[in-house]
């Protein structure tokens, strides 16, 4: 047999070795028929089984359902469920979006890098950093940002609060509200303003003692930003101070609900007019503690509501005096 013979019969088994037969292309295709009856096949995602809607049999069971295990009935709820990816918040510059190197010079075992493999990740750390603040814009929110998390961290307000004053800032930098103004005082304003939305006001002196601007800039650029941005903020309610002045000071429920009663009382009569919110709050926490038998001493409310002891003396007086015409 000739050599040329040898590469034909040679390449004629091949093409024979790598053509399916019909056996083999029936199996890789679905089976969409039954294979007892022919009956046609449904399947069934409740219990994870392909059977035969003609004489039920179990094709196949155990079956991996690729889908969520949630349901959602709108877009929005949709969106809300999805776990696919970190979700987004305004509380960030860019709003989490972007991708972060973490500050561990360690792999995925754990095990600590090389020296060469350090000072790799330290510059792409570096150019990370660039790439996520690449204008000025980008700059100014990411230092706000950090301010109002740092300010409401230290204040204990939670994230709702944290999350409308990060749209406050952004609304005032999206219409050129800051020319002329600091970073912290218009982001400080933004979250006295949010804490007074959200029904969790905290009082001038609380802000002015964890920020870094005074508090004459602080209430001048709080007014500016509220009336440019059309805020509606209602006046601050006394009894929203009143269960964390109670709660700052250990007292009880009781204390409590009778501070509430001094001040509805303050209000039916009108005391409440022209007054400071938290001086009254302050006041009513003071003589519901001592109407309850839990004494407290002034200076200690003084201490945690941030006023004067000349303050709550005066309110004082008067929560008792509405209360005692109220009973009359």
């Amino acid at each position: 047999m000739t050599d040329t013979t040898i590469r034909e019969y040679t390449g004629e088994r091949e093409r024979t070795r790598e053509k399916p037969t019909e056996s083999d292309e029936r199996e890789n295709e679905e089976q969409v028929d039954c294979p007892e009856c022919g009956g046609s096949l449904a399947t069934d995602s409740e219990r994870g089984e392909t059977v035969c809607e003609d004489c039920g049999l179990v094709v196949s069971e155990d079956e991996v359902d690729p889908g969520p295990e949630w349901r959602a009935f709108d877009a929005k709820e949709k969106d809300e469920k999805s776990r696919v990816g970190a979700p987004t918040t305004n509380m960030m510059h860019d709003k989490g979006l972007s991708t972060n190197i973490g500050w561990q010079d360690k792999d995925a075992y754990g095990n600590s890098l090389s020296s060469r493999q350090r000072e790799k990740m330290q510059r792409l750390r570096t150019w990370n950093e660039r790439f996520r603040t690449r204008d000025s814009k980008e700059r100014n929110l990411k230092q706000a940002l950090g301010e109002i998390d740092r300010m409401a961290s230290a204040l204990g307000l939670p994230e709702n609060v944290r999350e409308t004053a990060s749209v406050i800032y952004r609304r005032a930098l999206d219409e050129d509200l800051l020319p002329g103004r600091s970073i912290e005082g218009v982001a400080t304003a933004s979250l006295y303003a949010a804490a007074r939305q959200a029904g969790t006001p905290r009082s001038l002196d609380e802000i002015d003692s964890v920020s870094r601007v005074d508090k004459d800039e602080i209430a001048r650029t709080y007014r500016y930003v509220v009336r440019e941005l059309s805020l509606e903020i209602q006046p601050a309610d006394p009894e929203s101070y009143v269960p964390r002045f109670a709660s700052d000071l250990d007292l009880s429920e009781e204390v409590e609900r009778r501070a509430r009663e001094l001040l509805s009382s303050a209000k039916e009569k009108g005391v409440h007019s022209g007054k400071s919110p938290v001086g009254l709050a302050a006041a009513s926490v003071y003589a519901a503690s001592l109407l309850a038998n839990e004494k407290v001493t002034q200076s200690e409310v003084s201490e945690v509501a941030s006023i004067s002891e000349v303050t709550i003396r005066n309110r004082y007086h008067e929560l008792l005096e509405a209360e005692d015409n109220v009973s009359q």
